[in-house]
């Protein structure tokens, strides 16, 4: 027997049953509410000082006042679009370097023993080398937060294509494709799941480079008021700057789930919630 929850059902019967969307809203704030419920209790009856753990409420009133005098905005604004121009360079770079090492066996021979060493160093170890080349202005977030997306990108789409069954690729030969129809009739469509993986890992990767590289290098910007919070020993701006990250980190990835579920129609495991 098979328990069927909300969460399991087709997105297209959910989205038709307003009751089954408000179960699912209410499942997912679960975890999140008995957090916070948590960190008031504790910050009521002072396990940790004020200074390392603040009240919610304390941390609530500073993102209010840093929206009412525009901070927030300007840092925000600043960060995303550090990001957008990131992840669109590293995207675009990791589709096309993916889809050449996976169409081209022998390329991918030559270059992926470099390319997986290569993905197994963190982008902050790069970072005093790429300032050498680059500087430490714009160009050098652009070019970690790239590389920190096109390196998940890469991988995920070179396995993908690498991995189309033979026996789809036989039935393109069999009806005779022209290398575009053999492309978006078979090896996109098998590919595209594992692709949209590895573009949601490397939105994830684009994220905490951006924060890295604020940090290291920056005077504007949700990681610097980060940084800002922690200098002036303010730990709800750091709080309030985390808080800010993770809700649009988790935005931006549930658009990218969306849009997987819009050109993926044929495919069952993207018309259910994930």
């Amino acid at each position: 027997m098979t328990l069927t929850t909300s969460a399991n059902r087709p997105v297209e019967q959910r989205l038709t049953n307003p009751s089954g969307v408000l179960a699912d809203v209410a499942y997912a704030m679960t975890l999140p509410l008995v957090l916070l419920l948590a960190w008031e209790f504790s910050a009521r009856l002072g396990w940790l000082p004020e200074q390392i753990l603040p009240a919610p409420k304390v941390v609530w009133a500073t993102i209010v006042e840093l929206w009412r005098d525009g901070s927030l905005i300007n840092h925000t604004f600043v960060s995303l679009r550090r990001v957008a121009i990131g992840f669109t360079i590293g995207a675009l770079s990791g589709l096309l370097a993916g889809a050449l090492l996976g169409l081209l066996p022998g390329i991918r021979a030559f270059v992926w023993p470099i390319f997986t060493a290569v993905a197994q160093v963190n982008t902050l170890a790069w970072v005093p080398l790429l300032v050498l080349f680059v500087g430490i202005d714009e160009e050098l977030k652009y070019v970690c937060i790239g590389w920190s997306t096109a390196i998940p990108v890469t991988l995920a789409t070179t396995r993908s294509i690498a991995n189309v069954s033979p026996n789809l690729l036989e039935l393109g030969r069999v009806f005779n494709f022209t290398p575009l129809q053999w492309m978006s009739a078979i090896v996109l469509p098998a590919a595209l799941t594992s692709m949209f993986t590895g573009l949601r890992e490397g939105l994830a990767a684009a994220w905490q480079s951006l924060v890295i590289v604020e940090l290291f290098a920056s005077f504007e910007g949700l990681g610097y008021l980060m940084i800002w919070g922690r200098q002036l020993f303010q730990l709800e701006l750091v709080i309030a700057a985390l808080l800010v990250i993770a809700a649009i980190g988790v935005s931006l990835n549930a658009i990218l789930e969306h849009l997987e579920r819009f050109v993926q129609p044929w495919n069952s495991e993207a018309l259910h919630g994930r």
